[in-house]
């Protein structure tokens, strides 16, 4: 097992990615740790881990919450015996649809606050920990990359940017105490789309038609992934995205 006696902490474990992420960990020995503001979607992932043999912990945590972050990080470490990954995957309340010269300015500095304070936040719980361990993984979600055409992203993409120049700075600073910090870069992920949504057919086809391989990254895919990034396997790899866009992003 890839993740055998490793403990993740994964933000947002009660989405469709944080689920996923969830059970690859899980299926390669991780305990995970689920963290999120609401209780029933986490124990449904939580539930959905343990039928599977593996073995999960949840704790209602708001990741923007500074004291919140460190009291739970803290605690994971002390019942656990260290924290080993952390992942955050969070939403950022953003608004799309509306261009920006017809913006609020609340609606469009919201996703770029709340990204760059939950992964600073969460990162340096993680970190005051696993620099003692001389050894972790950091992840982070979505990427740089162009703001489709038409779409009106508002703050979204720019919230992602804001991501990746902390990720470069935590990779930099930590690197030194044997802390890996990687993206996974995504092109969009149709199985997040929700059900009956009205564009969610045109939004599918639109995500597969950009990309080289004709088909969008998975749920299973993202989780796969994961499990590589924060194992081994990946261990001379830090301060960089891994593109699972399937070519829509080309570096």
């Amino acid at each position: 097992m890839l993740l055998e006696n490793k403990n993740a902490v994964i933000y947002g474990g009660g989405g469709a990615i944080g689920g996923a992420v969830a059970r690859a960990f899980a299926r390669e020995g991780a305990r995970v740790h689920l963290a999120g503001r609401t209780r029933k979607s986490l124990e449904e992932v939580a539930d959905a881990v343990r039928a599977a043999g593996g073995t999960a912990e949840t704790d209602q945590v708001d990741a923007l919450d500074e004291e919140a972050v460190d009291r739970h990080a803290d605690a994971v470490a002390e019942r656990a015996g260290s924290l080993d990954i952390s992942f955050n995957l969070i939403s950022y309340a953003e608004v799309q649809g509306t261009p920006l010269a017809g913006m609020a300015l609340a609606d469009f500095e919201r996703p770029v606050h709340n990204a760059v304070r939950t992964m600073f936040l969460t990162s340096r719980a993680a970190a005051r920990h696993m620099m003692r361990q001389k050894s972790g993984v950091i992840l982070a979600f979505g990427g740089y990359g162009d703001p489709p055409r038409d779409h009106y992203m508002g703050g979204f993409q720019v919230a992602f940017g804001a991501v990746e120049s902390l990720r470069r700075n935590l990779a930099c600073e930590l690197g030194p105490h044997g802390i890996r910090v990687l993206t996974l870069q995504t092109g969009g992920v149709p199985e997040t789309i929700p059900e009956g949504f009205e564009w969610g057919k045109a939004i599918t086809e639109e995500i597969a038609g950009n990309t080289m391989l004709g088909r969008a990254a998975s749920l299973a895919d993202v989780g796969n992934v994961a499990v590589f990034a924060a194992s081994d396997l990946a261990r001379s790899m830090t301060a960089t995205a891994l593109n699972i866009t399937g070519g829509s992003v080309v570096d």
